[in-house]
């Protein structure tokens, strides 16, 4: 059996986990076999990085639209003052998964669902955090286009500078009970260790077949994007991190949102609304390991896309981080709590 230097090994894991999760009974022992090494080994490197706090949660990925929850990216203009009460107000929405202050004058930037089942609505949500905030001004940002949703951060150096876009087709399935099961299920973070599986298995009294052909079924139909673990882009080494935006032609965003999309450094890409007050409308996330590599990404987009004004937005600080935990009670709490 080669041997594989240790921190050679440890980023080849952290990028299998990202990219290729195997939907398999033992799959840190696939893993393993593809890369020449043990079972044990791996779980080491991911209980280590989990303890290090270098992997956030590994999960399936659920399409947010799928699930029939509305949800949106909105900027809130507030006072500087008024930053930490609006941090811990807009922090107890269940459906806030990101929260972050960037640089501009819209310095609070988060992303916000409501569930199939809201009274409220998400603009009606939306105007009660604004108050309850003292928000200046919001701009309402919500997908008009994907070109991608993916992050995949190249812990290797081994990837290459573009990729392919996949084209998929999706096929229907109608949401029954019996799915709502397992989505309860496969949202939670589970443990490193041989059949991480097993305890859904357990719970639903099911064999691994049955499981894997139904995560089948949710990935053919769009329900569930991936299985995947997501790292923590900073633990990670991932420090240089922009939401660049962009004003293109909209009439041309296909063809500009695709070439954007194609980096393998970017990680979303989006068409949003334009507003009197926000010119931009494709928005990209990309991540780099240093400031200069996230710049040569944005400096490699401008070349290939037409636009006539770009803004790149970082993060000076990360308030909230999670994945949504759907059709949670905290939803309909929230709501019977500030719908006054």
């Amino acid at each position: 059996m080669t041997q594989i230097p240790h921190l050679e090994l440890k980023n080849e894991v952290l990028l299998r986990i990202q990219k290729n999760f195997p939907l398999a009974k033992k799959p840190f022992l696939a893993i393993a076999n593809e890369l020449h090494t043990t079972e044990e080994e791996v779980l080491n490197i991911l209980n280590k990085a989990k303890e290090e706090n270098i992997i956030r949660q590994t999960s399936a990925i659920f399409d947010t639209k799928k699930l029939g929850y509305s949800s949106s990216l909105v900027a809130f203009e507030i006072a500087s003052e008024d930053i930490d009460n609006t941090v811990d107000i807009l922090n107890t929405h269940p459906g806030i998964s990101h929260n972050y202050e960037r640089n501009h004058t819209f310095n609070i930037w988060f992303t916000i669902a409501v569930a199939p089942n809201s009274a409220l609505g998400l603009e009606k949500t939306i105007e009660i955090l604004a108050k309850k905030t003292k928000a200046k001004g919001f701009i309402i940002l919500p997908t008009l286009k994907l070109f991608k949703i993916s992050v995949k951060l190249d812990t290797t150096n081994k990837e290459e500078k573009q990729e392919e876009l996949a084209k998929r087709s999706f096929t229907e399935l109608e949401l029954t009970p019996y799915h709502y099961k397992f989505i309860k299920l496969l949202q939670m973070d589970i443990k490193f260790v041989s059949e991480p599986f097993k305890f859904i298995v357990d719970e639903l009294k099911i064999n691994y077949d049955e499981l894997f052909n139904v995560i089948k079924d949710f990935i053919n139909s769009g329900v569930m994007r991936r299985f995947a673990s997501i790292l923590n882009h900073r633990k990670a080494g991932f420090s240089a991190n922009a939401m660049v935006v962009w004003e293109i032609d909209e009439s041309n965003s296909q063809e500009f949102g695709e070439k954007a999309a194609s980096f393998s450094a970017v990680s979303h890409c989006y068409l949003r609304p334009k507003y009197p007050n926000w010119n931009y409308n494709l928005f990209t996330m990309i991540h780099g390991k240093t400031t200069q590599d996230t710049k040569d990404t944005i400096d490699d987009i401008a070349k290939v896309i037409e636009y006539k004004d770009r803004m790149e937005l970082y993060s000076s600080r990360e308030f909230k981080k999670v994945r949504i935990i759907y059709f949670s009670d905290e939803f309909e709490t929230w709501e019977k709590t500030n719908n006054n």
